[in-house]
C-alpha cells in the first residue's frame, strides 16, 4: 500500500502573506514609538529655538532703547559741553 502525501492546507503564497502580516503587526508598535520620540525631540528643539528668539528680541529692544537714549538731544548737548565744543544749530544737517 502506497503512502499518501498529505496536502498542505496553505500554499506557499499564503504562508508568505501570513509571515509578512505577522512582521507588520510586531513592527508597528516599534515604528509608532520611534515616530513619537522623534516628534517629541523636534518639538523640544522648536521650543528651545522659540525661547532663544524671545530672548534675542528682548535684547534687541533693550539695545534700541539704549540707542535712542544715547541719540537724545540732552545727551548730545551733554557730550558737546563735556568736550568743550559749541552747539551751533546752523551747522546741523538732517539726513533723511
Amino acid at each position: 500500500m502506497a503512502k499518501k502525501k498529505r496536502k498542505s492546507k496553505c500554499s506557499k503564497l499564503e504562508k508568505l502573506l501570513y509571515v509578512i502580516a505577522l512582521v507588520l503587526v510586531l513592527a508597528s508598535p516599534l515604528i509608532i514609538v520611534f515616530g513619537k520620540s522623534t516628534l517629541s525631540k523636534v518639538n523640544y528643539e522648536v521650543e528651545k529655538i522659540k525661547k532663544e528668539i524671545s530672548e534675542q528680541e528682548k535684547q534687541n529692544e533693550s539695545l534700541k532703547m539704549k540707542i535712542n537714549e544715547l541719540a537724545s538731544l540732552e545727551n548730545i548737548q551733554k557730550v558737546i559741553k563735556d568736550e568743550g565744543l559749541i552747539f551751533n544749530n546752523d551747522n546741523i544737517k538732517n539726513i533723511e
